[in-house]
């Protein structure tokens, strides 16, 4: 199988007769049921009665353009002969941060690159994440702090660790997970509460240190919990139209939960942090580290008052992803 990633793809000339697209992009399409895309992400392959070419393609894959382009179709769901294969594909759009669809098989495109799920699953594995680098950083919120880099070799992405007080083995240190929000933590974004909650960590991290503790602040390169800015901001779209954070990822063939846990695990791994006391309002996120070993000895609650902008999204997160909120 040959994919031709339908936002990035380049070939002015290519075209191909089936698309993979997402189970919840089917849905939408009126090609599966509900039950179908109980996985959203999944793969579903379709053919139309003339080729796709890339700017067909294009308005198909994303939804925030529905309104643009209304008229689809019609198209038909066939069986997929490598569901496995079809998956890895939709993870790799993903990581890539672009939409999940591709034109199958493609004339006109040159070259293919040949990835195997193997070859997926070996890229994700943590052990290839090491400490790169790490200096003194003094913070607004504290002055005694170390940051700390880490790199795997084939991968862009940076995350980091700030230390905030002396480490000390014999007392679990408080922990935050913090997936990077450019919207929130740079920009100040009212739409959700990341920025806010940054600040906040970092600040319980200095009191905690001043009675002779200790913090550490992880911070995730996964944006939009784990599907890119570029997604996230699809679904920031999709949300003025009147669907929540849930059903504006899921709409998009995206999941609602993509964070990369095993990784922060990785990296109190290699701080050699041992137990940890871990700041989140969310029983999910206890439950991912717990599951890849690490000790979590208590869950302390990091709530924020909301404002106008985010209500909804902080509703939302406690309605439907179990987040602890008042």
């Amino acid at each position: 199988m040959t994919l031709l990633p339908a936002e990035t793809g380049f070939g002015p000339e290519a075209t191909a007769r089936s698309m993979l697209i997402s189970a919840a992009r089917a849905v939408t399409l009126k090609l599966a049921n509900q039950r179908d895309a109980a996985v959203p992400e999944a793969p579903v392959l379709i053919r139309a009665a003339d080729p796709f070419d890339l700017p067909t393609a294009r308005a198909l894959a994303d939804p925030a353009l529905d309104l643009r382009y209304p008229l689809k179709g019609p198209f038909r769901a066939e069986p997929l002969d490598d569901p496995a294969l079809a998956a890895a594909g939709m993870e790799l759009a993903r990581l890539a941060g672009i939409l999940p669809a591709f034109l199958v098989d493609p004339t006109d495109v040159g070259e293919a690159q040949d990835v195997s799920p193997a070859d997926l699953a070996d890229w994700k594995d943590t052990v290839h994440l090491a400490i790169a680098t790490r200096a003194r950083l003094p913070v607004a919120a504290a002055e005694d702090a170390e940051i700390v880099a880490f790199r795997s070799a084939d991968d862009l992405r940076e995350h980091v660790a700030l230390v905030i007080g002396t480490q000390n083995a014999d007392r679990a240190p408080l922990v935050r997970l913090h997936s990077e929000c450019l919207t929130g933590d740079i920009l100040g974004s009212l739409k959700c509460d990341c920025g806010p909650q940054l600040d906040a960590a970092l600040r319980a991290m200095a009191d905690e240190a001043a009675q002779g503790g200790w913090g550490v602040l992880l911070y995730l390169r996964q944006e939009g919990r784990g599907i890119g800015l570029i997604n996230k901001l699809r679904a920031y779209r999709l949300q003025d139209q009147g669907f929540d954070t849930v059903d504006a990822n899921n709409r998009l063939g995206l999941p609602t939960e993509a964070r990369d846990f095993p990784v922060a695990a990785r990296m109190l791994d290699l701080l050699g942090v041992g137990a940890i006391r871990l700041m989140t309002n969310n029983p999910a996120k206890v439950a991912a580290l717990t599951a890849t070993g690490v000790t979590v000895t208590e869950r302390v609650p990091h709530q924020l008052p909301p404002n106008p902008h985010n209500a909804r999204y902080l509703d939302t997160k406690r309605d439907r992803t179990g987040h602890l909120l008042g």
